[in-house]
């Protein structure tokens, strides 16, 4: 790969890192702090309301595990998990018929998720890629 390509890789991946991690950090806390409004959408959505400790614990884990350095293994596990929380929540939204501004926020962090696995930088990287 040439230098400038090696740049904008990099660029792309710590605009979408760190979108991903403002992202997943805003809602962990709005899930652990179990706002009445979250508390709402998790009934609505039939999650027991303990449901956002877990989850909100697991995404500030998962945060961590992404921007330290080294670790690729774990940044993979938190890639994977992040995956895994935001498609689950794109298929809750559409299991009750949720309105399309439901979709937003999961979405995003689905492709944000997406962006910054794929451009992570090569130190970043387990060695067994898939893609």
């Amino acid at each position: 790969m040439n230098k400038n390509m090696s740049k904008r890789n990099k660029i792309i991946y710590w605009i979408a890192s760190g979108w991903l991690a403002l992202g997943m950090t805003s809602t962990a806390i709005v899930q652990l702090i179990q706002l009445k409004e979250e508390k709402e959408m998790m009934a609505l959505l039939g999650y027991p309301i303990y449901f956002l400790t877990i989850v909100g614990i697991w995404k500030l884990l998962g945060v961590v595990a992404i921007l330290v350095p080294k670790f690729p293994l774990v940044k993979e596990w938190a890639y994977a998990g992040f995956f895994f929380a935001m498609s689950g929540a794109i298929f809750s939204h559409l299991a009750v018929g949720d309105e399309a501004i439901a979709y937003f926020g999961p979405t995003l962090l689905l492709v944000l998720t997406v962006v910054s696995w794929y451009f992570r930088p090569e130190d970043k990287k387990t060695g067994v890629e898939t893609l």
